[in-house]
């Protein structure tokens, strides 16, 4: 069985960039079939005069004072943004917390009883209802719950900070459950021989194995979630998604601009913050 698993993995590999490229030709086959002009429609002159039309009203150059250059507008912008580091970091802090809680279900050996935990039928309740709440969780994306969430709830923060965070807890749980499943078990094994009990297993043995790497998956969501706050607050969530939208409703184009700065500037520091917390988890270990 063994020999038969390493053959077929030996040819999905040596085909699967054959079949990715296929599925690339027979993609656009597609689309230039259903629309033949659809890539040459791309290259029309109209569409770079309406380009340059966009950049220009992005400069403000038909304005007297444009948004980027108005501080009134940089205060509003700046709390906005910090409006948006809030809800960032709301989702993130849901998100985790609530995949510490239900990640140890869903791993698989620990269902199985091979951590040095029961595996009766409770315990395969749980490993399903878990697994099925981290695929159902993640297979919605962040905007629809989002829609959701503000039609449920009024537009604000915290519709926005739960849509990201139901997300992302699938995403969490399924990265951080697989963590589980490939760690080292010998460890565990001679934890559970020597009297351990679950509890000491879990914060002596499991924890302490897993908890770098659980780390690194939640910063990294963390620097995604900060980048899709703009999509959810395009549907009253709140932040600087919500106004860059109002901005383009109403044609304001030099706004755009001072919001897509502040999106820029929030972006590049979460990923300044996230690679020295990083470093500084490294260095600990």
């Amino acid at each position: 069985m063994h020999k038969l698993l390493q053959h077929i993995d030996r040819y999905f590999i040596k085909y699967s960039f054959w079949l990715v490229l296929l599925l690339l030709i027979w993609s656009w086959l597609y689309i230039l079939n259903e629309q033949p002009n659809a890539f040459s429609d791309l290259f029309q002159a109209k569409n770079v005069n309406y380009l340059m039309e966009f950049i220009e009203g992005m400069l403000g150059l038909d304005e007297a004072i444009p948004a980027y250059l108005d501080p009134e507008m940089w205060k509003k912008a700046l709390w906005l943004t910090w409006e948006t580091f809030v809800m960032s970091i709301l989702a993130t802090g849901i998100a985790a917390i609530s995949m510490f809680i239900l990640v140890l279900p869903s791993a698989r050996n620990v269902a199985q009883g091979k951590l040095g935990f029961q595996a009766g039928w409770p315990h395969k309740i749980a490993y399903h209802c878990s697994r099925f709440l981290f695929l159902f969780s993640r297979a919605v994306p962040e905007l629809m719950w989002a829609m959701i969430l503000v039609f449920i709830f009024k537009p604000g923060i915290v519709p926005g900070a739960l849509a990201l965070a139901i997300h992302n807890l699938g995403v969490l749980g399924k990265l951080c459950g697989e963590v589980i499943e490939d760690m080292d078990e010998r460890p565990i094994r001679y934890l559970a021989q020597n009297g351990a009990s679950q509890t000491q297993i879990l914060f002596y043995g499991i924890y302490p194995t897993v908890m770098h790497a659980f780390l690194n998956y939640i910063l990294y969501r963390m620097e995604n979630i900060i980048r899709a706050t703009l999509i959810v607050g395009f549907v009253g969530a709140g932040g600087l998604g919500m106004q860059f939208k109002l901005a383009m409703s109403f044609f304001h184009y030099s706004e755009i601009t001072l919001y897509l700065l502040c999106y820029l500037m929030l972006v590049y520091l979460t990923d300044l913050l996230s690679t020295w917390a990083k470093r500084y988890i490294t260095t600990r270990d």
